[in-house]
């Protein structure tokens, strides 16, 4: 068999999530779109992490990544001196990879070293570290034992970060071995495919979303129609089955199809062309809200490195909030809001600004309870004075997520979705399009953008003013929502 590509460990992954995957990205890369900026935060987040493993080795060598062969000839050059490398790399029959750190051990073997700025070990990173071992047999090298270095989600950052804190060890030498058990064949099946004239033919399932999402689902999935099965509410294993039985839409689902009471909303939904409203549910959500309403949104960010003192990996750190005041039926909206600064920890500012702003009755009217009670009670943690306040905010918070979760309003354009983003559009008319900022993720990435690289005045005047428009419409966007279920069910407060 000719071997005309090199299969590094991330291509082997690419490879056991899907042939055509696979054949694509050393066929035709140009089908591949760039990373987005979330992905782009994770990969960058990794090397932040892998910067702080290297100081838990302080004899240890970095070997230059940036050049294939350079790399390769310095691998086998510092073999010899015995210490921990870091990106040591290896190729063997048209195989190739580099190893977090690879750290001498008795006399002649090595342990090898991933380091994840997970939380914890997955089946991907068992398949990961088990084709770089493979590497290293093959290249000749005694291997020990194999580890994962990961975060410790329990470290609290003070003063300055601690590596031997930050991050946790452990060993997974018996599931790598698992996981080896058919390498060869498979490594064998990879390059059979690779120079293949013709691109595998792949039938969509559970794989074009594990372990991520694959680039070129949308390629893949776009024969599927409007409405389809897989916006399904709940799990997909029952479109996967309706689609191999070559029933794509709702419509077509037989009435004999066993479909729990939110699935069945939406066949009727899709089969009727009609929302559902269950006018008796919403009008009791409804009385739950008391005047002066407070509609309220937060905006947080997150990284694997705690950013100040008294953080842990991967906490929501708030550092901005929209807040609409409706004083009473039909009254004006006063609104009021908050956006750092992005010179510090904006924790301290935000909660007491917040308390200013948010008087001591009335509900506080929130989409998706959960997280905005979560940051709550994190800055009370942090600001024990707040403890008893945020106690009784969290007693009059409302979840407007409530009556959509569970279906009490359904509308098939929501396309299984219960969220803000595709809600507020179908019952409204109105949503984020246009909008330079227009999701959560986006507006948490900028703000980081904006506070860790430099940018002209202008520039950041014109990305906070983006940052406020968006945050701005999370909240009154709540407002003409409650408006619309009153309108629904012809209800007045």
């Amino acid at each position: 068999m000719t071997r005309k590509r090199l299969l590094t460990k991330s291509k082997y992954l690419v490879g056991l999530q899907c042939p055509k995957y696979l054949w694509v990205t050393l066929n035709e890369p140009g089908r591949i779109p760039a990373p987005d900026a979330s992905i782009q935060h994770r990969f960058d987040q990794g090397h932040l992490v892998g910067e702080y493993a290297k100081k838990l080795f302080p004899d240890g060598i970095d070997i230059p990544a940036d050049d294939f062969k350079e790399n390769l000839r310095q691998t086998e050059e510092l073999l010899k001196k015995r210490k921990p490398l870091f990106e040591a790399g290896f190729t063997v029959n048209n195989t190739f990879s580099r190893i977090d750190i690879l750290k001498p051990v008795s006399k002649d073997e090595w342990d090898v070293i991933e380091v994840k700025s997970s939380t914890g070990a997955k089946d991907v990173n068992i398949h990961d570290v088990s084709f770089q071992r493979y590497c290293c047999e093959k290249y000749g090298l005694k291997i020990r034992n194999c580890y994962l270095m990961h975060i410790n989600n329990e470290y609290i950052r003070q003063t300055e970060i601690d590596p031997t804190g930050l991050l946790t060890m452990a060993e997974i030498t018996t599931e790598v071995d698992e996981a080896t058990n058919g390498i060869q064949q498979r490594i064998e099946n990879m390059f059979s495919s690779i120079v293949s004239e013709k691109c595998p033919t792949v039938t969509i399932g559970g794989h074009c979303n594990r372990p991520y999402d694959c680039p070129l689902k949308e390629e893949c999935w776009d024969f599927l129609p409007e409405n389809n099965v897989f916006e399904m509410y709940g799990n997909k294993k029952k479109a996967f089955e309706l689609i191999g039985k070559g029933i794509y839409t709702f419509k077509d689902i037989p009435d004999d199809f066993i479909l729990n009471g939110k699935q069945q909303i939406q066949k009727d939904c899709d089969t009727s062309g009609k929302p559902h409203i269950n006018k008796t549910a919403i009008r009791q959500f409804l009385n739950t809200l008391v005047y002066p309403l407070y509609y309220l949104d937060f905006e947080t960010f997150s990284g694997a490195i705690p950013p100040f003192d008294g953080t842990r990996p991967y906490q929501q750190i708030p550092f901005q909030f929209s807040l609409h005041v409706v004083d009473e039926g039909n009254a004006t909206a006063r609104h009021f809001s908050f956006l750092a600064d992005g010179t510090g920890d904006p924790r301290s500012e935000f909660i007491y600004s917040l308390k200013k702003v948010l008087g001591n009755s009335g509900s506080i009217v929130v989409y998706n309870q959960s997280f905005e009670k979560g940051v709550l009670r994190a800055l009370a943690t942090i600001f024990p004075e707040y403890n008893d306040w945020v106690e009784d905010l969290n007693d009059r918070i409302i979840d407007l997520l409530a009556p959509f979760r569970s279906f009490n309003y359904y509308d098939a354009k929501q396309k299984g979705s219960a969220s803000i983003k595709n809600v507020l559009p179908v019952l409204t008319g109105k949503g984020y399009e246009g909008l330079n900022i227009s999701d959560g993720m986006s507006a948490s990435l900028t703000f980081l953008d904006i506070i860790s690289n430099n940018f002209l005045e202008e520039e950041i005047i014109k990305i906070r003013n983006d940052l406020e428009k968006y945050c701005d419409l999370d909240t009154e966007g709540m407002i003409w929502i409650v408006d619309k279920l009153k309108e629904l069910v012809r209800y007045c407060v």
